[in-house]
């Protein structure tokens, strides 16, 4: 996916029409709203009305000073002024529920579909950057939307009430203020494009900031342990200078735009006063008319001058708008075929992969023409070296990721035709890092089975010989394990993984082995919960201990992509110079050397 490219392709109304189609709720009462935007206005109108009435009928008229009239014009113009400021604040109360409602559920929606996207997708983008998305370049078109959105449509009303005005009290003065004001007009039109491409390099700056950030944070155990964190500030430091740049830069062109809305308002003022005083002196234009248009010239260029600002943040918005856009315009590769799909029929599940053949975004192949059974009920360990396709086998088990060419099937169904809910909810994987989530231990386990109650939870543990470890913790269910699980060990944060993954009560579990980093008390542990866990369902386990595969029903071997070797333990290890025999022995070594 490249920003740049499909940025280029969206001009600002293609923007807002694909922004607003992705976020319906703005549209509900926005008629209304720009209706009460409209008359807003009015009141900014009538003090320089009632400023030339109060002149020119009230002070100066034939007949002298007139308090009475004065006094009426006074009162109606506060009853109006007090009016539109309550018709203001209707407008900006409505504005910010609509797009505090919209923005939300354009967020969940950007999350939802980042998250639909596959594994393989999600590893090509920087997380921050994907995190921007959802994060500050909403908030970007937020503050726009709240604070800028509606004032480019109160500009514009302004702009022309003050114009109609303006032509009311003297043609020729309102042609002198258009003209006049024309060339800062053309000068804004054309910074607008350059101020877009700088705002765009603003908001990837903003991703690729965000990552930095992120890095520091969740790798600062990694940071400290090779003693990297002057190299590690220097990246982040790199990455705020580059945004401090790329952010000066679109300031730079800001002032500009904005300064050319300031030079506009002193030559139009110089042409009114020059060209007013001339034909006031001739009779052409009374003294309350000329006041009036003064305050008409400023209501009329201030909207140029601020609403430049507005533009500028137009830019930005428009920018994270586009951002978010390619997001969700972007095609799952992994989709649900939602009510056209079909349900993997009751039973246990067994597998089958035809020729099935796979590569990382058109590049090197990483698994070549796989044909395998997995027989319903059966322990399988997939074994190989580091690099030999066996995630990548799990993940298209799975269905994380499709094949390039080939099936998958689950119960004799193209494994492409299973609806999600029916496959995640038949068909577990369990990653290696066993990821947890931000609260207590119960909460962790019910993300398998919501409806799960304690005893449940409590007897899930049992059953896996850990009720004892619970019982060990500070509050036994209810202990708080932290983001990520960090209050936890690498083994004891897998135990959890394994019993979530035991509630879920698949037939079909995957599991990435991960008993390399852990104390021999935890990996025995492990070792008989994952005996409770897989008893009596299929189950895959990528083996990295050779000890598992001794105890599976049988063992697939892979090597560079292939799958070289299929049939028991016993019978695999006999085979002398076979790929599994030298695994095996490789391993065996390496255990009596510890």
């Amino acid at each position: 996916m490249n920003d740049t490219d499909h940025e280029s392709r969206l001009s600002p109304l293609e923007t807002l029409k694909r922004g607003l189609s992705f976020s319906p709720e703005l549209k509900t009462g926005l008629a209304f709203t720009i209706v009460l935007a409209l008359i807003a206005t009015v009141g900014r109108i009538v003090v320089p009305v009632s400023v030339q009435n109060v002149l020119d009928n009230g002070i100066l008229g034939e007949d002298g000073p007139n308090s009475g009239y004065v006094l009426t014009v006074a009162v109606i113009a506060l009853g109006v002024i007090v009016l539109t400021a309550g018709v203001s604040y209707w407008m900006n109360r409505r504005l910010f529920v609509t797009s505090e409602t919209a923005l939300a559920g354009l967020r969940e929606r950007a999350f939802r579909h980042i998250h639909d996207l596959s594994m393989l997708h999600q590893q090509s983008e920087r997380r921050g950057s994907l995190t921007a998305r959802v994060t500050t370049d909403i908030d970007q078109l937020s503050q726009f939307l709240q604070f800028g959105g509606i004032q480019l449509v109160v500009a514009a009303g302004q702009v022309l009430a003050a114009s109609v005005i303006m032509f009311w009290y003297s043609p020729l003065l309102a042609l002198v203020v258009w003209v006049s004001v024309f060339p800062a007009l053309y000068l804004v039109k054309w910074l607008q494009p350059r101020l877009a491409n700088a705002y765009t390099r603003v908001r990837l700056s903003v991703g690729v900031m965000l990552t930095r950030v992120s890095e520091s944070v969740v790798g600062a155990d990694t940071i400290r342990a090779y003693g990297v964190g002057h190299r590690t500030s220097k990246r982040l430091d790199d990455a705020i200078e580059d945004h401090r740049s790329a952010q000066l830069r679109a300031m730079y062109r800001s002032a500009g735009s904005f300064g050319a809305g300031e030079f506009a308002n002193f030559i139009v003022l110089a042409a009114v006063v020059a060209f007013g005083a001339w034909q006031v002196s001739g009779g052409d234009l009374t003294v309350g008319r000329l006041t009036a248009f003064l305050f008409l010239v400023t209501l009329f260029v201030q909207p140029i001058v601020t609403g430049t600002e507005i533009l500028n943040e137009a830019q930005n918005a428009v920018s994270g708008w586009r951002r978010v856009i390619d997001v969700l315009d972007t095609e799952p590769d992994v989709a649900d075929p939602g009510a056209d799909g079909v349900d993997l029929s009751a039973g246990q599940l067994g597998a089958t992969f035809d020729d099935v053949r796979f590569s990382y975004n058109d590049g090197e192949e990483i698994l070549h023409g796989i044909t395998v059974d997995i027989a319903a009920g059966r322990k399988y360990a997939v074994v190989g070296e580091t690099g030999s396709g066996k995630t990548t086998f799990a993940k298209l088990l799975t269905r994380l990721m499709d094949p390039g060419s080939g099936t998958v099937s689950l119960a004799g169904a193209d494994i492409r035709t299973i609806r999600f809910e029916s496959l995640r909810r038949r068909v577990v994987m369990v990653p290696q890092e066993g990821f947890l989530f931000d609260g207590t231990l119960a909460e962790n386990i019910r993300f398998s089975r919501p409806e799960a109650d304690e005893a449940e939870i409590y007897a899930a543990f049992s059953s896996v010989g850990l009720d004892g470890w619970v019982d060990g913790l500070p509050a036994g269910l209810h202990t708080e394990l932290g983001e990520g699980g960090e209050s936890l060990s690498v083994g004891e944060r897998q135990l959890v993984a394994l019993v979530r993954a035991y509630v879920a009560d698949p037939d079909l579990l995957v599991l990435d082995e991960a008993t390399s980093a852990v104390d021999p008390a935890t990996e025995l542990r492990l070792a008989q919960a994952l005996d409770a866990v897989t008893r009596g369902r299929t189950t895959v386990i990528i083996a990295h201990r050779l000890s598992t595969a001794e105890t599976s029903d049988e063992v697939l071997v892979f090597d560079h992509g292939d799958l070289v070797q299929k049939g028991h333990h016993a019978d695999l290890v006999e085979e002398p110079g076979s790929v599994y025999a030298n695994l095996h022995a490789s391993w065996v070594e390496q255990t009596r050397a510890l």
